[in-house]
């Protein structure tokens, strides 16, 4: 198995043509920059939008090129912290530009979509994520095969006809 450089994996954000789309199907990844602010998320003193400019830059320049974002996340019920914080930074994404829809878990296996997070770029193009077993990002694998990317193309529309917009899912699971 070949994995992608980091700046191979950023380059991806800005190289595709028309889509990215995104299955999390993690209830928590852990990531250094992240825990000061999910600390200060449980303290009650969040500022996701700070620590997502960046993010929030380059799906504005996508967006206004005419590309799109999307994203489904799978999510456990009851919310975990870490599912919470990304409940309520999810909403600087959404207005950025980028398409963020929930799904219950138990709802995503019964359809039988994917339990590993991959990106899909273009419908052509997964960039698979490989994970430890503590939710830590081992790489990011490119994989062009066309019955693995028809597959996930397959699985993307399935839940993204099952899935919820943020607010909807919040309703329903306050945070």
């Amino acid at each position: 198995m070949n994995l992608l450089t980091d700046e191979d994996f950023d380059q991806l954000f800005t190289s595709f043509d028309h889509t990215a789309f995104r299955f999390e199907t993690r209830d928590r990844y852990n990531v250094n920059a992240e825990q000061e602010h999910l600390r200060r998320f449980l303290a009650g003193e969040p500022d996701p939008e700070r620590r997502w400019r960046p993010w929030h830059d380059t799906v504005r320049n996508a967006v206004t090129a005419g590309k799109r974002f999307m994203r489904v996340r799978a999510v456990s019920v009851p919310l975990s912290d870490y599912t919470r914080f990304g409940l309520v930074g999810a909403q600087y994404n959404n207005a950025a530009g980028e398409d963020i829809r929930y799904m219950e878990r138990n709802r995503y296996r019964e359809l039988g979509l994917p339990e590993h997070d991959v990106w899909l770029f273009d419908s052509q193009r997964l960039a698979l994520l490989h994970f430890d077993d503590d939710d830590r990002l081992l790489g990011t694998e490119i994989i062009t095969d066309p019955d693995q990317v028809l597959r996930h193309c397959q699985w993307r529309d399935v839940a993204w006809h099952y899935a919820v917009s943020r607010d909807e899912f919040i309703a329903k699971h306050p945070v």
